[in-house]
């Protein structure tokens, strides 16, 4: 059973490192979460190393940039491994024409990287950040593009795993529901992001470029996603603090309070067991 834990600072003695989600965790994409940044400080004082882990289809200096957008204090982490970083080596395992499912600010994903951007019907690959317009589309609008890329093979590669993510106080559908539905119309996706190894791989080789050898049972993944943040960290057989207050709060909430019990019984109907959990990082 998860203990309920009232602050990060509790806890960090027993840790080298943390990895971090930042969407739901840090901010909503629109308010920084100040009193987690503070927690996550706290622990680099303490003498941990803090890698920021994130599902975002961006590389790492384009959410560095975000994030000071937004106000995440100096300070806060050491380093960054996002998805769009380890998704770019897929990108270059790859075919080389492309076609971008998703807005055209992605497009430093490929800066760099042998590929041409072509049109749905020339493109050898799907390279998918999200969609052209996550405010009103779901994953149906775009049956008919990519039932034709099924049909002739396509690759469909993910770079943000995430099924949803909090936009303030809307949820907002990712690149992870677009690939779950090309597999549904039997088309094959390739993902590196959370909660599959490529990101966590990259995350630890981040922290031991910080701080020499690391031992993973002194590793603190901090998340609120069940199928990334959670599946991920205990498939790596990481301890983890879950963050509650994300996007399943609607899961456990009465009264606008997490119900403890019907918490508990919810991560273990979902055969999830973190080591630690509180409403919001603090």
């Amino acid at each position: 059973m998860a203990k309920r834990i009232a602050g990060l600072n509790e806890v960090i003695d027993g840790y080298d490192v943390v990895l971090s989600d930042v969407w739901g965790v840090v901010h909503n994409g629109i308010k920084v979460f100040q009193q987690s940044c503070a927690a996550l400080k706290g622990a680099r004082e303490a003498g941990a190393t803090v890698v920021l882990i994130t599902n975002s289809p961006r590389p790492a200096p384009g959410v560095i940039e975000q994030m000071k957008a937004l106000g995440v204090p100096d300070g806060t982490y050491d380093r960054i491994v996002t998805s769009g970083d380890v998704t770019r080596h897929l990108i270059a395992e790859g075919p080389r024409k492309v076609f971008l499912l998703g807005p055209e600010r992605d497009m430093p994903l490929f800066d760099g990287l042998d590929v041409d951007v072509v049109s749905a019907a020339d493109a050898d690959a799907i390279v998918c950040t999200g969609f052209f317009d996550d405010e009103t589309e779901v994953p149906e609008d775009y049956t008919d593009m990519l039932t034709a890329f099924a049909k002739r093979d396509v690759p469909f590669i993910c770079a943000n795993p995430d099924l949803v993510v909090e936009r303030g106080h809307r949820i907002i559908p990712c690149a992870g529901a677009v690939a779950a539905y090309y597999e549904q119309l039997g088309g094959k996706s390739r993902i590196a992001g959370k909660p599959h190894t490529p990101i966590y791989v990259a995350a630890l080789e981040a922290a031991r470029e910080e701080r020499g050898d690391v031992d993973r049972a002194k590793v603190l993944a901090i998340g609120d996603g069940m199928p990334t943040d959670v599946r991920g960290a205990l498939a790596q057989g990481l301890d983890l603090l879950y963050v509650a207050a994300g996007i399943h709060v609607a899961e456990y909430t009465v009264n606008g309070e997490t119900d403890e019990a019907i918490l508990q019984a919810w991560l273990k109907n979902e055969n999830a067991a973190p080591k630690f959990w509180m409403p919001r990082l603090a």
